[in-house]
């Protein structure tokens, strides 16, 4: 079971940016996909997720608006499109897997690492003023 998270790199303020995650080893149907994110000395994030069951998704008040999150299930893949990023976007980007079962995941959950059952590598987001 492997999550490979790649897409990132430097941009400037305003610029757009997207992030894919990778899953092997596993389909990605049944799951929550998340986007967490994390800044040098800060708490992890929760920044999007997709319930690829019937497609909910869901943003952090931070990213609103700026990301969109989308899945393909023929590839395995699920992305994230970021636009009209800010400084604050720095960090690195993790895509992270949760097995839905019938009670327990929604709108107060989805951005709680420790519910999470695979985490893939990282990518580095930096964006400049």
């Amino acid at each position: 079971v492997q999550l490979q998270a790649s897409g990132g790199g430097l941009v400037q303020a305003g610029g757009s940016l997207r992030l894919s995650c990778a899953a092997s080893g596993f389909s990605i149907d049944g799951y929550a996909i998340a986007w967490f994110r994390q800044a040098p000395g800060s708490e992890r994030e929760g920044v999007s997720c997709i319930n690829t069951k019937d497609g909910t998704t869901y943003y952090s008040d931070s990213v609103g608006g700026r990301f969109t999150i989308s899945r393909d299930s023929a590839k395995n893949m699920v992305y994230l499109q970021m636009d009209n990023l800010k400084p604050e976007d720095t960090g690195v980007y993790r895509c992270a897997a949760w097995w839905i079962t019938t009670y327990g995941f929604g709108p107060y959950v989805w951005s709680r690492p420790a519910e999470y059952d695979y985490w893939g590598r990282g990518t580095l987001v930096t964006v400049s003023s």
